[in-house]
């Protein structure tokens, strides 16, 4: 089976960033619905509860089994959103969701910034299983598997292994 990557991992010193795209068959708006209202999330993502608005927290507990919280910095609908994670905390990181229209479809773009360097690659991975599920949910099949997926990615995204 080929595997389609859908990111890449970059480093800037200690730290990493994770870009993963793809362009998805519906317009923007039901996009933007898919990755901004709790109960779309719930279905390929994440549940998240709390203050939805900007400069609220949230709380959030991923299909991969990452949970947290989150502050909601900029919410531009239907074309960015950006969350500090694990605000105030040396575990912080930066979540950038970019929606744009391309053909009859729209691209998504999620980037995640300020990872460490060493687990980089695992979120990398992850990110594309977690995007792979929204396909579903927008297809209207059930999220795979995740962490059965994340281990078919993951030599895919650690340097030297598979690209």
């Amino acid at each position: 089976m080929t595997v389609n990557v859908l990111g890449e991992v970059r480093r800037d010193g200690d730290h990493g960033t994770i870009h993963v795209e793809d362009v998805y068959d519906t317009d923007i708006d039901d996009l933007w619905r898919g990755v901004s209202e709790p109960e779309r999330l719930a279905r390929w993502l994440a549940t998240v509860q709390g203050d939805l608005r900007v400069g609220g927290t949230i709380q959030a507990t991923f299909t991969s089994t990452w949970e947290g919280p989150a502050r909601i910095e900029v919410c531009d609908a239907p074309h960015r959103l950006l969350l500090t994670m694990m605000p105030g905390t040396t575990e912080e990181t930066v979540l950038e969701a970019l929606l744009t229209p391309e053909g009859q479809g729209t691209r998504l773009v999620v980037e995640e910034r300020g990872l460490p360097w060493d687990q980089a690659p695992d979120y990398g991975a992850g990110w594309q299983a977690h995007l792979d599920d929204l396909r579903a949910h927008l297809e209207g099949r059930p999220a795979g598997d995740w962490h059965t997926r994340w281990t078919e990615l993951i030599s895919l995204y650690r340097p030297g292994q598979g690209r």
